[in-house]
């Protein structure tokens, strides 16, 4: 391949990655590779002087899209320079006082105060103009709604979601909904249009600049570290940063690198930038780059060695997911034996087979990956039985990655998804039962079921000892439970399980039987193919669901402890999407989950179907250019591709 051929490969390559961290807040690559790449196109423009069109070593960063309002930055945001190289840093510095912080990764935003008040608070967008988001960055740690100042006032912090949060939030979705990591997961919650939802994310804003202000720089003493501690005293919550000098520079960087596993907060490096106020503003900017600073990204620590195994390790949703087993390296400082390799298409990718010698690093510092296959041997064969049950397997596709899933209904990772799913809110609706609860609760024989749920008081004072639980948190629980006794039809058809029945289905079915379980475990096929919504192949599934006799009797245990009453209905609600039907794929921005979008969807008298079909009317995926099964389906039957404000919009107009 020839210089120029390469060059437009890499600049396609990068972009569509580019795309996917900005607009979509996806990662569709790691930062090892998308460095790796971005260094190959930049070395490949020096020495060739060629500079291809949309070269992302000249953009800043990619238009902004959602339907939020739109401001322009006072101020333009552009990217930093970076170097991997200590040395470098330091000449950068010379002989200059410095600030080195932490360079963290979230959602950058800009605050913007008059008065003594927030005014508005906005994304970075592409760097010149962002998405308004104030309604809910009054609802984040770190921004404090009002000021002990009454003048004008601009600064620029990063909003975070702790790895704490991270794994709590993502603990409670099902699997197919759960983030990649705290960035995409925090910008969703930034973007979202309820901010009540974006309060229940935790959200995070640490300062580290002060963009604008009134007062005068000798206010300063011409130093942006006092500026950091002004606004600590005005209630913001600045970076951590040490100052330095060229010659203290690399004594500082190895601090930072010794305390980044306790970081609460993902971070993707360090930021040098120049103390002094005014020589920072005298050295001004390239296109791309301020002069007065630079980032520093570590050198992924990498580790040659030989793979001894792969590790197939259920999990409670019944996916299995493959594990990385290889000879003991030592990486940052730790001994690292095993990495997640996160599906089978990637295992398959990589063409991992056991014996071939691989590189593995620690993504940020933290994270065991494999970065290269260097003999490629594999891929190793994928397990035709369930390691926890030694039931049948199966690969599966889900929006266009190969997974392995286990068959066997018994398995008791299979268990644990339908108690979760049962007591889900758009079923029964009993908060407090998370997934390592259950867990624990299944492990002490206490739940094989879901009428057993209704009979965890009988265990109450084993619960009130359970780490985690205490005597009110137990009572809380238990009125929960007691509280969901009290239901609607729909939402026991949609908990139990029945094959294909999802939540607007399950509504169709309540309502066509006026909201009798009797008529609708009676109904043959034929009656239930007449519902809207069930056709043969479904009604064929209810059928055999209440035919079961392992189903007839838990539906008997479970009914003595519940009350079926009928749905309230809205009385003159308008239905704008009545006689349509949705299907919804990807990442959310503006929904805490697909239930809140569905929630809307069914409201507005629509129909929410699993799979696209010549039937469906729209699908929602905010990446219309995903390659995934869905998109490439509706593509095929000329189905529209709606994004969250698209919808919304349509709604609202």
């Amino acid at each position: 391949m020839d210089v120029k051929a390469r060059m437009t490969e890499l600049v396609e390559t990068l972009n569509k990655a580019r795309y996917a961290y900005y607009q979509t807040s996806e990662e569709i690559m790691s930062n090892y590779e998308y460095d790796a790449l971005y260094d190959e196109l930049e070395r490949l423009e020096k020495e060739s002087g060629i500079i291809l069109p949309s070269s992302p070593t000249q953009e800043v960063g990619y238009e902004v899209v959602s339907a939020l309002p739109k401001v322009r930055h006072a101020l333009p945001m552009k990217s930093l320079n970076k170097t991997k190289d200590i040395e470098e840093l330091a000449a950068f510095l010379g002989n200059r006082r410095g600030m080195l912080s932490w360079k963290l990764d979230g959602l950058t935003i800009v605050l913007t105060y008059e008065e003594g008040k927030l005014v508005q608070a906005a994304t970075r967008g592409n760097g010149e103009i962002g998405e308004v988001i104030t309604s809910n960055a009054r609802v984040f740690g770190g921004v404090p709604k009002e000021i002990d100042y009454p003048g004008h006032l601009v600064v620029r912090g990063e909003a975070l979601i702790s790895y704490k949060d991270f794994e709590a939030i993502n603990a409670s979705l099902d699997e197919n909904e759960r983030y990649k990591n705290p960035r995409n997961l925090c910008s969703g919650s930034v973007r979202q249009l309820d901010s009540r939802i974006a309060a229940k994310r935790h959200v995070q804003v640490i300062a580290y600049t002060l963009v604008e202000c009134d007062r005068n720089e000798a206010d300063f003493e011409d130093s942006k570290e006092n500026q950091l501690k002004w606004l600590a005293q005005l209630g913001f919550t600045p970076v951590e940063y040490r100052m330095v000098t060229g010659e203290t520079v690399a004594e500082a960087e190895k601090a930072f690198a010794d305390s980044v596993e306790s970081m609460p907060f993902p971070v993707d490096g360090l930021v040098l930038t120049m103390d002094s106020i005014a020589e920072s503003r005298a050295q001004g900017a390239t296109a791309k780059f301020p002069r007065d600073s630079m980032a520093f990204k570590w050198q992924d620590e990498t580790a040659e060695t030989t793979l001894l195994s792969i590790e197939w390790s259920p999990s409670r949703t019944g996916l299995i997911n493959p594990v990385a087993i290889f000879e003991p390296v030592e990486l940052e400082g730790t001994t690292v034996q095993r990495a997640s390799v996160h599906n089978v298409s990637i295992m398959r990718e990589l063409k991992l087979g056991i014996g071939d010698r691989i590189k593995v690093y620690k993504a940020n510092m933290i994270i065991p990956q494999i970065s290269e296959n260097l003999t490629q041997s594999g891929p190793a064969p994928v397990p035709t039985a369930c390691p926890r049950c030694g039931g049948e397997t199966a690969v599966i596709e889900r929006d266009g990655v190969e997974v392995l899933n286990c068959l066997n209904p018994a398995c008791p990772a299979k268990l644990i998804k339908a108690l979760e799913h049962f007591v889900s809110r758009k079923a029964m609706n009993i908060e407090g039962l998370s997934e390592a609860t259950l867990v624990r609760m299944s492990d002490q024989g206490w739940v094989d079921s879901f009428a057993d749920l209704y009979r965890l008081k009988d265990h109450r004072e084993e619960i009130i000892g359970m780490e985690g639980f205490g005597q009110a948190s137990a009572d809380k629980l238990i009125k929960a439970i007691d509280n969901s006794k009290n239901t609607e039809l729909y939402r026991v058809l949609g908990g139990i399980g029945i094959p294909g029945i999802g939540d607007a289905t399950a509504r169709d079915l309540a309502d066509a039987f006026h909201q009798d379980l009797d008529a609708v475990m009676a109904a043959d096929e034929e009656t239930l193919s007449a519902v809207e919504g069930i056709g043969d192949v479904l009604a064929g599934e209810i059928v055999r669901f209440f035919k079961q006799e392992d189903n007839k009797r838990m539906i008997e245990d479970l009914r003595q402890y519940l009350t079926i009453a009928a749905e309230e209905v809205t009385e003159g609600e308008e239905k704008r999407l009545a006689g349509e039907t949705f299907v919804i794929t990807g990442s959310l921005n503006h929904f805490e989950n697909r239930d809140a979008l569905k929630e809307l969807l069914i409201r507005q008298g629509a129909k929410v179907a699993s799979a696209v079909s010549s039937q469906t009317t729209y699908l929602i995926n905010n990446d219309a250019t995903s390659n995934s099964s869905k998109n490439k389906k509706a593509k095929a039957l000329g189905i529209p591709i709606l994004t969250e404000d698209e919808l919304l919009q349509r709604l609202h107009d």
